[in-house]
């Protein structure tokens, strides 16, 4: 069965558990297979596996030992102008700042996840969300949603490391590549600010890609998602989406 139709119900009512869990709000349904697979999940008393389907009328699911309800809260889509030394996730024992630490009191009690990260050292923008659909939607690298950073790094870029860069290097077993490298004049050739566009992101992509060809990335901001636009939204801020401003994360283009 396809990635697509993975979360459609059977005659029977039953869904994959890994969409049951993110329709519930509490993690991404990639995050849920990870948790079905590290044995943190029970369906009536046992450990679950992963292909397994639950009757959310019927089934006892629990994660760690705690029951979950289906469609337990409203739907809520956060944006976040997250600041440099923030760590994208909802607990990480070796942090020192989580980004959910930015959110109002009434927010943190919400099961949000981020679908989608930045690194320790990167800012920008950033999705909150309890909407595990979305969160599927945004992360699952078929979807190729493309993002939009502005990247300062430590010396000008040379000519004979443009066409390199975004042909793409293998690193550690990782075919690594960016997309787009553009100046806001011309070539970006020469330059030290850069504007980058990619479809894809594995783990801090552009600064490997950079470092692998002898340069530093100074500064990492994600200024868009799709055709969502970071704009004045003050570091350290954030807010609600208008469900027009989700539909604008999957455009077919970025100008």
């Amino acid at each position: 069965m396809s990635d697509s139709n993975q979360g459609e119900k059977t005659p029977s009512g039953n869904l994959r558990l890994q969409k049951f869990l993110a329709e519930a709000g509490l993690c991404s349904r990639r995050k849920g297979e990870s948790w079905i697979s590290e044995g943190l999940v029970t369906v009536n008393g046992k450990q679950a596996e992963l292909g397994r389907r639950v009757d959310p009328d019927k089934d006892i699911v629990k994660v760690k030992g705690r029951r979950v309800q289906a469609h337990s809260q409203t739907i809520l889509t956060l944006m976040v102008n997250k600041p440099k030394g923030f760590t994208c996730s909802n607990e990480d024992e070796h942090a020192k700042r989580l980004i959910f630490e930015l959110l109002d009191k009434k927010h943190k009690s919400l099961r949000l996840f981020c679908a989608g990260r930045l690194d320790l050292e990167s800012e920008g923008l950033v999705i909150l969300t309890n909407d595990g659909s979305l969160a599927h939607r945004l992360t699952h690298p078929s979807n190729e949603v493309r993002k939009r950073y502005q990247v300062e790094i430590n010396r000008p870029l040379a000519k004979e490391h443009l066409p390199l860069i975004t042909k793409g290097v293998t690193l550690e077993g990782e075919f690594l590549r960016l997309d787009e490298v553009r100046a806001k004049n011309g070539s970006p050739v020469g330059h030290l600010r850069l504007e980058i566009i990619m479809g894809h992101g594995r783990k801090r992509e552009i600064r490997r890609v950079f470092e692998s060809f002898g340069y530093r990335v100074k500064k990492l901001k994600r200024i868009a998602i799709g055709g969502l636009i970071l704009r004045k939204l003050p570091v350290g801020s954030y807010r609600e989406l208008r469900s027009k401003e989700i539909d604008l994360l999957f455009p077919r283009e970025i100008s």
